[in-house]
């Protein structure tokens, strides 16, 4: 609540599958000029940052601009499993690629199931992009994935080649997560 005071909070997930005891918070903003205007306000109020040093052993901020076609995070029940898909893509216009393919392929991959966003890094790892997907159960998520390749809806066409690192977690929403 105190730091919700300064922005909303879009989304607030904890890692069920892969790294483990992993919190991913995420907190929309117009630009990067909101982003500075805020973390100087947040840091002013004596209530934030929480008083919870002692359980963080790492911590890493990730600054995404979403893809062109990405939808908007906003609060509703779309879950309650979430698989966040990582890859880093090859230096050059890689990242250009996989948006030109993303684009004409998604409609078919939505129209099996949601895509809650997807979005390339602006700080952070160089070259990175995520995409998060919600689902019913560990079950339906199975379903679904297979059904996207068998139809071809799912992954786009020709990406391979482009990417040198993939990663995935599965993620559950935090109780007092405005994406449930």
């Amino acid at each position: 609540p105190v730091r919700k005071k300064y922005s909303e909070l879009a989304a607030f997930f904890y890692t069920e599958i892969g790294p483990l005891n992993q919190i991913i918070h995420i907190w929309p903003y117009a630009d990067l000029a909101e982003r500075a205007r805020v973390r100087v306000e947040s840091r002013k109020d004596p209530g934030w940052p929480a008083k919870i040093h002692e359980f963080i052993v790492k911590q890493e901020t990730e600054l995404y601009v979403p893809f062109p076609f990405s939808p908007a995070l906003k609060p509703g029940k779309l879950g309650p499993i979430f698989e966040m898909r990582s890859y880093i893509v090859k230096p050059g216009d890689g990242m250009r690629k996989t948006m030109e393919r993303w684009e004409p392929q998604l409609p078919k991959r939505t129209a099996i199931s949601p895509l809650a966003f997807v979005g390339h890094t602006d700080v952070g790892p160089l070259n990175k992009y995520v995409h998060i997907w919600p689902y019913p159960s560990l079950d339906e998520r199975a379903r679904i994935r297979k059904h996207a390749v068998e139809t071809g809806a799912w992954p786009p066409p020709g990406g391979g080649e482009t990417l040198i690192s993939q990663e995935n977690k599965i993620l559950l929403a935090a109780p007092f997560s405005p994406l449930q």
